[in-house]
């Protein structure tokens, strides 16, 4: 029994297809799935069911998947501790960021990272939470950028910062003439959303929700991203929330839109995450150390309420 095979294994199981696993592995075809044959007759088990489509793993094929994938990550341990001893910073480091907070903080950081670790091959990859989290499971992402808390027990979250909300408001609006924004003046049917998926959305129904529940028929419009957002409030469609890092690009006519919320202000936590087995975690803690340094001056907000992601009242 060899890492290579159970590593085969772990793609054949994935994919549920062995061309697939084959291409995934960098491998050819008839090598791999002589190798899972190999490690099959050495067990004297079947591990995959191929008479199914796609390809299915057996019961005791389930059990042997899972122990595979700890010896794997057990194996890349030993590179980790080699590399930490050393002082070593480098090699591959695959990042997930999530859409509400990629725009505003991939341009804020990168040069200074791969400035500053110029042996490590950033990977960045846009993925929504959901995505984000199978991924550190399966081992396609060494870490993430989320909006914590997520309350996973195989996942560790180390917060970054906390952003504030801010109210984007027109002129015309009820809420114009106000100086500070409350929680309570919010009316979840005159606030423009996300659209479903997004957990900052989910924030901001949370935070609605805080002070009061949507009450009668009225007109919603969701949408993908901030910028379309900020134009509907424009034509007079409502109003919406914005992520902090999100007014700093704004341009000053647009700024005059925003209303800032009392103290403490409504806030996500933006963190990193990654497995509790913690592979590569040299890149990760200089990861989170560029990043929370960066972001430490331009948010100058201190006191702040989290509004969580989860679907919790």
């Amino acid at each position: 029994m060899t890492i290579t095979q159970l590593q085969y294994v772990l793609a054949v199981a994935e994919y549920q297809n062995f061309t697939l696993a084959a291409e995934k592995s960098f491998v050819t075809q008839p090598t791999l799935s002589m190798q899972v044959q190999k490690l099959e007759d050495e067990l004297d088990v079947l591990i995959f069911d191929r008479g199914k489509k796609p390809i299915a793993v057996t019961e005791v094929g389930k059990k042997i998947v899972a122990q595979a994938k700890n010896i794997v990550n057990e194996a890349n341990r030993i590179k980790d501790i080699v590399d930490q001893e050393k002082g070593f910073i480098g090699g591959e480091f695959t990042l997930g960021i999530i859409p509400t907070v990629m725009p505003t903080l991939l341009p804020m950081f990168l040069n200074t990272f791969i400035k500053k670790y110029p042996k490590v091959n950033l990977i960045i990859k846009e993925q929504n939470t959901e995505d984000m989290i199978r991924n550190i499971q399966d081992g396609h992402l060494d870490a993430g950028i989320a909006v914590t808390p997520l309350e996973i027990e195989y996942i560790k979250e180390r917060p970054l910062y906390y952003e504030p909300f801010v109210g984007y408001v027109p002129k015309n609006h009820k809420l114009s003439g106000i100086d500070k924004l409350k929680t309570e003046d919010l009316d979840i049917n005159d606030v423009l959303l996300l659209r479903d998926g997004h957990c900052f959305r989910d924030g901001v129904i949370n935070l609605c929700k805080a002070s009061k529940d949507a009450q009668g028929e009225a007109f919603q419009l969701q949408s993908g991203s901030f910028e379309t957002l900020v134009n509907l409030v424009n034509e007079g469609m409502g109003m919406t929330l914005l992520p902090f890092l999100n007014t700093l690009t704004l341009d000053e006519r647009k700024k005059e839109n925003l209303k800032y919320f009392e103290s403490p202000s409504p806030a996500r936590e933006v963190s990193l995450i990654y497995h509790k087995s913690e592979l590569k975690i040299q890149i990760t803690e200089a990861l989170r150390e560029v990043i929370s340094s960066i972001v430490r001056g331009a948010i100058a907000f201190q006191d702040v309420k989290i509004i969580s992601p989860l679907n919790k009242k």
